[in-house]
């Protein structure tokens, strides 16, 4: 592994009403690192990524990529988003646009590039996730499967520092979940730095280099992919056993 590339610090997210939603999560993701977070519904999990996105901003605790806080009244918030890529669940892809449209968007208007670059680089990416005979396409014409791997696509096309994945397959009907996660994996055997939110724990097992359980807003465990296989405490060893019935 290399350097620390993320650092996560005494995080906390308080939302109107009350509702605690993470409280005080603190972890650090080293460059080149696989890091999955897993947990039941409500348990933080989608909160932890949005707030490192600065798509919500924490109540308390500091954010930092490469040593510096990005979590503060003067940081670039579209710099932030263009430094750590983020993959929803819902694929959030302009219906009015081609392939080739939605992944160059981002290229031209916040990168400055020109059409011809922004076109090669976005060819570029989808032929590294599969998707390059769809360029032409509109979303409407895809699958579910084939949408997410644009998605991906177009994160990848800003040169991310890191990627963020929010629960990527949880919109996909069952036969179009594999090749997500094989794209994924293939980021991953890359050296990608990686942050994946997901339900998929045998994805986590077999390609996280580590495991971050949530419960209930706090880290109840965490540790190398292995401790899916040997939980430490009472609450994952709950946790898995109800995946698994």
């Amino acid at each position: 592994m290399g350097e620390r590339l993320l650092s996560i610090s005494n995080l906390h997210k308080i939302y109107f009403g009350g509702v605690h939603a993470v409280r005080g999560v603190s972890f650090d993701v080293m460059e080149g690192e696989s890091v999955a977070i897993i947990g039941s519904s409500g348990s933080g999990k989608s909160t932890v990524l949005r707030c490192i996105n600065r798509l919500i901003e924490p109540t308390k605790g500091e954010i930092k990529l490469r040593g510096e806080q990005i979590n503060t009244p003067s940081s670039d918030i579209n710099e932030v988003r263009s430094r750590i890529g983020m993959v929803f669940q819902s694929f959030e892809l302009f219906a009015h646009l081609r392939v080739l449209e939605n992944v160059s968007l981002g290229l031209r208007h916040v990168r400055k590039m020109s059409k011809d670059e922004a076109e090669q680089r976005s060819k570029d990416v989808l032929s590294r996730v599969d998707m390059i005979d769809k360029i032409e396409a509109y979303p409407g014409n895809l699958s579910g499967g084939q949408k997410q791997r644009v998605a991906i696509a177009r994160a990848l096309a800003m040169k991310p520092e890191v990627m963020l994945f929010d629960e990527p397959t949880s919109a996909l009907d069952p036969e179009l979940i594999g090749s997500v996660l094989e794209t994924i994996r293939g980021l991953a055997e890359e050296g990608m730095t990686m942050v994946v939110v997901t339900h998929e724990i045998n994805f986590a097992r077999d390609v996280a280099d580590r495991v971050i359980y949530l419960d209930k807003g706090e880290i109840a465990e965490s540790g190398p992919s292995s401790i899916i296989e040997h939980p430490q405490t009472e609450r994952m060893i709950k946790f898995l056993s109800s995946i698994n019935d």
